[in-house]
């Protein structure tokens, strides 16, 4: 059952569904805001932590979410979001997307099957190689389980700027559906080359690390809105700001900010409702931003 505060936040933005972006590789088009589960998803069962995700995902899925991306290195990250689905009959509605992270092809094969046995899935809506991780063995699997219909959609990640070099080479010997990078005010640099190059080749993308790991909001800390931004983007807090900075890049997919508490979920979501920035307007919020 959702809290009380989240239950009044959902109620304010429930009315408008948030804006969706197309998958190049299906049409199918996703609400571009998502959510990540690094660290906060890694909780033990009882907790009060493990609560707080419960209501956390249903206030996501209640306010339109619909992309959760998860890996085998976040702990027990899978694990908890296929319980959270189950006990809440969400699987339906969401677009699951988890990751390969070790060595070797058998390796691979073990832990893509332990993944799916956590998610409680027969099948997976995107496996991703994470951080370029033997790329080659693991992509060669999966076109079989595409093939079986165990998995729908391939792809590769990253979190560093000095991998995207490796990324956009990736990029050219795979066909891949979706690359996974990080990409924010505070990390601009996919915005050089690699979204264009994601976008000649097909490639939903999805952005990681859109508050580069909380360091955005250190930087605003204490200091007010831009008070163009509210009047002409509708923006009404910073992580709003953030998010909307970089969903008016039009090569961007979805956004996945993590997140263990259903206000700040919910208040992510709006950041898909209303105007998005366009070229001046995003200039301004870097120049805005920077100068503080």
């Amino acid at each position: 059952m959702l809290g009380a505060a989240a239950a009044v936040t959902l109620g304010a933005t429930a009315a408008a569904p948030p804006l969706a972006r197309a998958i190049p590789a299906t049409g199918e088009r996703v609400p571009v805001v998502g959510l990540g589960t690094w660290q906060v998803f890694d909780v033990a069962a009882g907790s009060p932590a493990h609560a707080a995700a419960r209501e956390t995902l249903a206030a996501f899925a209640a306010a339109g979410g619909r992309v959760v991306d998860s890996s085998p290195m976040y702990g027990r990250s899978e694990e908890v979001l296929g319980e959270l689905m189950a006990a809440a009959g969400l699987r339906s509605g969401l677009f699951v997307a988890t990751k390969v992270w070790t060595r070797g092809r058998a390796a691979g094969l073990a832990q893509m099957r332990a993944s799916m046995e956590k998610l409680r899935l027969d099948t997976l809506d995107l496996m991703q190689v994470h951080n370029l991780v033997d790329t080659e063995a693991h992509l060669a699997t999966l076109a079989g389980w595409r093939k079986e219909g165990r998995v729908r959609l391939l792809g590769l990640t990253h979190y560093h700027a000095g991998a995207h070099g490796e990324l956009e080479a990736a990029l050219r010997r795979h066909r891949v559906d979706a690359v996974q990078v990080n990409y924010s005010l505070a990390e601009p640099e996919a915005g050089e080359r690699l979204l264009a190059a994601c976008a000649d080749a097909g490639a939903a993308v999805i952005v990681n690390r859109p508050f580069a790991e909380g360091a955005l909001f250190a930087r605003v800390r204490g200091k007010a809105l831009p008070a163009w931004a509210g009047a002409e983007l509708g923006v009404t807090s910073w992580a709003q700001y953030f998010l909307k900075w970089i969903l008016g890049a039009p090569e961007v997919t979805v956004a996945i900010p993590g997140t263990r508490n259903p206000r700040h979920a919910a208040d992510n979501l709006a950041a898909a409702r209303g105007p998005l920035p366009d070229a001046r307007a995003r200039a301004r919020m870097r120049d805005d931003f920077e100068r503080l």
